[in-house]
């Protein structure tokens, strides 16, 4: 579960960070990368979505991280 929780952490934060991009620079890293709305980007953007679903769901089930988590 510690390294799902990891993995989910660095896909929120990718998310949130990309959309501080676009917020004040009006740029789309992912986009950029990977190109506009590609299967890829696509699916990025799915995981980050999903991610944010799985943190929503640990944050209000009372869940108590693992000592020594990554985060």
């Amino acid at each position: 579960m510690r390294n799902l929780q990891a993995l989910a952490y660095v896909l929120v934060i990718i998310g949130a960070l990309n959309w501080g991009l676009i917020g004040i620079f009006g740029f789309n890293l992912v986009s950029f990368l990977f190109g506009e709305m590609t299967v890829l980007t696509r699916i990025i953007y799915s995981l980050v979505g999903i991610s944010a679903v799985f943190h929503l769901i640990v944050a209000t089930s009372g869940y108590k991280m693992e000592k020594g988590a990554a985060y």
